[in-house]
């Protein structure tokens, strides 16, 4: 099976490096951005199948990068990642169809499990996609062969 590629949007150089090594580690190929605006750029260079958001950038706010990195990169699951929670965020974060919400600090199990279960969900919904399309093509092909 293919690796997962993971980008990591936070503006702490601690997170992004510990989160790095730790994803790296467990065998996934990962790729860090500092700042939103960075990776707008790096998602529309590259596919990623999951993204960790810290959504206190200083230079856009979660919102607007989560709308942003849907249209760039509309299949990847996203999972916030903030250390000041608060219900706004929240709301904001479940209106853009984020996939899970974290709080910092939170432990690499959990952590670990949040990817496991985002990347099974994807995976899900790629297999559902595919064979809606492989249906729905056999059965417009035996629609043809009947009237033809």
């Amino acid at each position: 099976m293919e690796r997962a590629r993971i980008l990591i949007i936070d503006d702490d150089e601690n997170t992004r490096s510990s989160l790095l090594t730790v994803l790296e580690e467990e065998g996934y190929e990962v790729d860090v951005a500092s700042s939103g605006y960075e990776a707008v750029a790096k998602s529309e260079m590259s596919s990623y199948d999951l993204a960790f958001i810290d959504p206190c950038l200083p230079d856009m706010d979660g919102t607007r990068l989560l709308s942003e990195m849907r249209e760039t990169v509309p299949g990847m699951a996203r999972i916030i990642m903030t250390g000041c929670p608060s219900l706004g965020d929240v709301i904001d974060a479940v209106n853009q169809g984020v996939d899970s919400y974290m709080v910092k600090p939170f432990r690499v199990d959990d952590l670990l499990l949040t990817i496991e279960k985002s990347l099974k969900k994807q995976r899900e919904a790629k297999r559902y996609s595919e064979e809606t399309v492989k249906d729905y093509i056999e059965t417009r092909f035996r629609e043809a062969a009947v009237i033809g």
